[in-house]
């Protein structure tokens, strides 16, 4: 099969290759045909080497749709033919974390497809623990609907359901980048009265616009972030604040847009180590929530998709067949055509 394969010994550290089709290894595995997957940052992160525990020659890839075209004898809720979306990690259901509902820290699964194990921009891909990490499709949600279900649309859900959001709340989201615009339509499914979308890229605000997932559109390089925050929020500032830029001042203005006693909520990936400035921040009683994608609302998601009320069709701004997936990672790392995100057919 076809194969993008993250290697050092490669120019560039990747490169589309043959590999032999994946095969069950253990009776709770599942292999899924790969009818559609996307490019995500924390590929290219892993092919500049910024991802020290991504396993050397592993296929790429975490967030797919596909068909279940063989199971092991184990699975239960899974047969042969049926359409599915994937989460981006692997996780057991039974272990002390999963029960909390903290998936990302299962004790027995905790592969992370893409990374650890091969991951999806392939034909075919192996799936451990397959009854937990793949979610049927009802026949109304197609494979472009559900295509971020596993990743960036749950990384939105998880960064608003943080936030703890109630009905009068105003919530500011930095960052108007799949996962933050996710994001901004998950705060408003949860019932957020006001959405502040900030960015510096006027295209990625006229695109939170386009699509009505805010009630404020602010481009921080034309004015005094915190001021035009304080005028939105009768001087107090963002009853909630979700950090989904990973810029390096952003995690900063994160907390200084917050009003006293606000919760910031922290879904952006840093290159680098994040200051706390805690005498400067004093007083202002702030709650700071952050981690790792807990993608156990899949089910829910792909409801809300199937009813209308969650759609990230939009996203998709660059169509790719496999077989075009380098000239794909061109597109997606320079940002060409104001590329957001790109789906990958077979």
């Amino acid at each position: 099969m076809k194969a993008l394969v993250y290697d050092t010994n490669f120019e560039n550290n990747y490169n589309l290759v043959e590999r032999e089709n994946p095969q069950i290894l253990d009776p709770k595995d599942a292999i899924i045909e790969v009818t559609m997957s996307s490019i995500c940052t924390s590929d290219l992160h892993i092919i500049h080497g910024q991802v020290p525990r991504a396993n050397n020659n592993i296929v790429l890839g975490h967030e797919y749709v596909g068909k279940v075209i063989e199971v092991g004898n184990e699975v239960k809720k899974l047969k042969v033919g049926d359409r599915v979306s994937a989460n981006c990690e692997t996780f057991c259901g039974e272990c002390f974390f999963c029960k909390k509902g903290y998936i990302n820290n299962c004790e027995k699964g905790g592969w992370e497809i893409g990374c650890r194990i091969d991951g999806c921009q392939a034909e075919y891909v192996r799936v451990p623990l397959a009854d937990q990490g793949l979610n049927k499709l009802p026949d109304n949600v197609t494979d472009k609907n559900a295509l971020f279900v596993g990743d960036i649309l749950a990384t939105g859900y998880f960064g608003a359901e943080m936030c703890e959001i109630t009905p009068d709340d105003t919530i500011a989201v930095i960052g108007c980048g799949p996962v933050g615009l996710c994001a901004m339509m998950c705060a408003k499914v949860l019932g957020a009265k006001n959405i502040i979308a900030i960015d510096i890229e006027q295209s990625r605000l006229n695109l939170a616009k386009s699509q009505n997932l805010a009630t404020h559109y602010i481009n921080s390089t034309n004015c005094n972030l915190e001021e035009e925050i304080k005028n939105l929020t009768h001087q107090r500032g963002a009853d909630k604040v979700i950090e989904a830029a990973g810029a390096n001042n952003t995690f900063e203005l994160a907390w200084k847009i917050a009003r006293p006693n606000a919760i910031v909520a922290v879904v952006a990936l840093y290159e680098e180590n994040q200051i706390l400035p805690l005498p400067s921040m004093y007083g202002k009683n702030l709650t700071f929530k952050t981690g790792g994608i807990d993608a156990i609302h899949s089910e829910k998601l792909i409801d809300l998709i199937s009813k209308g009320e969650i759609n990230t069709d939009f996203l998709i701004t660059h169509t790719y067949k496999l077989s075009n997936i380098m000239e794909a990672y061109e597109t997606f790392q320079t940002k060409k055509d104001n590329c957001i995100k790109i789906a990958i057919e077979k």
